[in-house]
């Protein structure tokens, strides 16, 4: 059975780029904008709080952050700090959230609420006004630093490490940069690429890193020194060296194997053509870099990759508006809504598996938000896959096995 429409999660009065899931609090946090062009659309930061609702999951805008006449184009968090990618500059942002304040005594009519908290449903719709007993967010802007020196001047992936002590940035520029943070000291900068880096990832000692160019490469660097090139379809006869390029790369754990580390990378047809050929997700050995397995993964161009905590899915998100979800071991497609959005799929992000991201969920095995130029973000639940105990497994084939050699012996007197 095809999976629901998605709900409309929220809807923001500017185009959508990014999106985080704060690790140990219900919120979510999305960013974009119109940009510098004087259209008299905003740019932004919103904080929106996550809630289970009727059973529902649903989103209520905390705090709009401006940020002026620059877009977030891309974003990491760690913690309570976002470094937000805006034009050719990294800008580190630190938030914090301040309980309400205890309801103000209500008059001798009973009047002292003073209306709800703005929601967003799984509608889409607006319930009540802003209520004055929300938490509230302040957000604090504490530096600004170069990142890419191109005349494109556009930061295209930032990544903090896995214990937030350095943040690497990538451009059009095809410099890789890191930075310790958060004293935001620059420790390295080479030219990773020829052209535009695409996406960065940080292994989790903080020795190696990857990236992905429109050069056609993927690399694996230990410091400034290149460690090895994958080279996905190597095993894939009939597949030119330049008909694909990466779009994507992302470390992943491995589901019940602790220490085992998984690369999953996206390679997408360089050139479009009448029809397109697919796109491929590859999965490599987190050590060794070897591939292990490539599939097809439609023929709709892949735009965004993400991983589920547990590295069991991964969300990819297209061009042409749709969201599917994979399986991280085999690589086949469990959820798929063809034009969830109207337009190209920005980001995508899976809810937390920490405990207040488990209180979301609801039953559900997993969701999923994306958000796109349509200025959209939507959820997309997966129900929990029906196994049946081992211990049940067992006996049913012991049960078959007396049966089977029942049938015989009635078929065959004397068979015993």
């Amino acid at each position: 059975m095809a999976p629901r429409r998605p709900a409309e999660l929220y809807r923001a009065p500017f185009p959508l780029y990014t999106v985080r899931l704060h690790p140990r609090r219900p919120l979510a946090i999305t960013a974009g904008g119109g940009g510098a062009a004087k259209t008299g659309i905003r740019n932004g930061v919103h904080f929106l709080q996550l809630e289970q609702i009727g059973g529902q999951l649903s989103a209520s805008l905390l705090h709009c952050h401006d940020t002026e006449t620059r877009a977030t184009m891309t974003m990491a968090l760690a913690g309570d700090v976002i470094a937000a990618g805006q034009d050719n500059s990294c800008h580190i942002l630190r938030f914090s959230l301040q309980e309400p304040e205890a309801p103000a005594t209500a008059g001798k009519d009973g009047s002292g609420d003073k209306g709800a908290r703005r929601r967003r449903g799984p509608g889409g719709g607006t319930q009540g006004s802003a209520q004055s007993g929300a938490r509230e967010v302040r957000v604090e802007s504490l530096q600004r630093v170069r990142t890419d020196f191109s005349p494109d001047a556009l930061q295209k992936a930032v990544r903090f490490s896995a214990d937030g002590a350095l943040l690497a940035t990538g451009g059009a520029d095809g410099f890789l940069r890191l930075w310790e943070f958060p004293s935001m000291k620059k420790t390295l900068e080479f030219r990773a690429h020829d052209g535009e880096i695409e996406d960065i990832a940080l292994g989790p000692d903080n020795k190696q890193v990857v990236t992905a160019g429109r050069d056609f490469q993927c690399c694996v660097w230990q410091q400034d020194q290149l460690v090895t090139g994958l080279r996905w379809h190597e095993n894939l006869p009939g597949i030119p060296d330049k008909a694909y390029r990466y779009q994507a790369c992302r470390f992943g754990a491995v589901e019940g194997s602790t220490g085992a580390l998984r690369l999953y990378t996206v390679q997408v047809p360089h050139k479009r053509e009448r029809r397109p050929p697919p796109c491929y997700l590859t999965k490599w050995d987190g050590k060794s870099f070897l591939p292990l397995l490539t599939r097809p993964c439609g023929s709709e161009v892949v735009s965004c990759l993400s991983i589920s905590d547990s590295g069991t899915f991964l969300g990819l998100g297209t061009v042409t508006g749709s969201v599917a979800i994979h399986i991280a071991f085999s690589l086949q497609r469990l959820y798929y809504v063809k034009e969830a959005h109207g337009i190209v799929v920005t980001d995508v992000a899976f809810v937390p598996e920490s405990r207040p991201g488990r209180e979301l969920l609801g039953g559900h095995e997993a969701a999923l938000l994306s958000v796109a130029v349509d200025s959209r973000c939507k959820l997309h639940l997966l129900p929990t896959r029906r196994s049946l105990p081992v211990w049940l497994l067992l006996l049913l084939c012991a049960g078959l096995i007396v049966a089977t050699i029942l049938l015989l012996q009635l078929a065959f007197p004397g068979f015993l």
